[in-house]
């Protein structure tokens, strides 16, 4: 019986000449190529694409490519919609309709306030308003508008909206290049997403944002952002004593040592019986 592979000396000496005439690649066994291109869960995600930047410096250098990111959808989780969204996108809304494109806004829960979009730079006649009422609108608006790639930014509301739902935009949105904003409550944080960057957002005593990078392509952030931020229609006419309020309330701490004691009560008298 013969062996089912006949190994011979020449094949070993060929072999060994192929393996050493091979390019050696650097540390790791990886080519250039796929080096650059790979992500090491400890650090922060590289984009595919273009990325905007989000006009805070501190917010950029915590986000993967260093702005928002396209080809994938980011979820603005705030406690009570439809203002905090706008004072945190405000920046990007406005580079968007500087470049000439549009930016369409799905079932926002107010009305937009076009005097105050301008105070923020935003051209109004580069804004479309989707005025949808129902979840299954806003779900379907916010598809339509992602296939057919007919906007420059995109900032739907879907307060409802559940994580198969929320997967299934963010499937569309990976073959779309802009930035897509999905708005919704702050309790949303506690259900699962598919989208790959989630950020929470409140408000500060001194009009700052305090921003929470809840779900990134990087390392967890534990600390929280506070980032400056005073509304566009409020800049010329606030005080400097009014830009940081926290200087004239007092500290957390030293509420905390406030005893307060209620009046005492007059005693009551009791009439005999009769």
């Amino acid at each position: 019986m013969q062996p089912a592979i006949d190994w011979q000396e020449d094949d070993l000496s060929s072999l060994a000449d192929s393996k050493a005439s091979r390019p050696v690649h650097p540390a790791g066994g990886w080519s250039a190529a796929v080096a650059a291109a790979l992500w090491r869960g400890d650090q922060l995600g590289t984009p595919v694409s273009a990325v905007w930047p989000s006009g805070f410096a501190a917010l950029d250098a915590q986000l993967p490519g260093g702005g928002w990111p396209g080809h994938g959808l980011t979820e603005i989780l705030v406690p009570h919609s439809g203002t905090l969204e706008w004072r945190l996108l405000g920046p990007v809304l406005r580079q968007v309709c500087a470049a000439g494109q549009p930016v369409v806004v799905v079932g926002p829960p107010l009305s937009p306030h076009v005097p105050g979009l301008r105070f923020d730079g935003i051209d109004e006649r580069r804004l479309v308003w989707v005025q949808a009422d129902t979840p299954a609108e806003r779900l379907w608006s916010a598809e339509q508008l992602i296939k057919a790639q007919a906007c420059g930014a995109l900032v739907a509301w879907l307060p409802q909206a559940r994580p198969e739902q929320i997967r299934r935009l963010q499937v569309l949105a990976a073959g779309f290049e802009s930035p897509v904003f999905v708005c919704r409550p702050s309790r949303a944080l506690r259900e699962s997403s598919a989208a790959p960057l989630r950020l929470q957002v409140r408000v500060g005593i001194d009009w700052e944002l305090h921003v929470r990078i809840a779900k990134r392509k990087g390392p967890p952030m534990e600390q929280t952002l506070r980032l400056a931020s005073v509304p566009g229609g409020l800049q010329p006419f606030i005080t400097p004593r009014l830009r940081q309020p926290s200087r004239w309330t007092p500290r957390e701490e030293e509420v905390d040592h406030v005893v307060v004691r209620a009046p005492a009560q007059p005693a009551r008298r009791h009439s005999p019986a009769h």
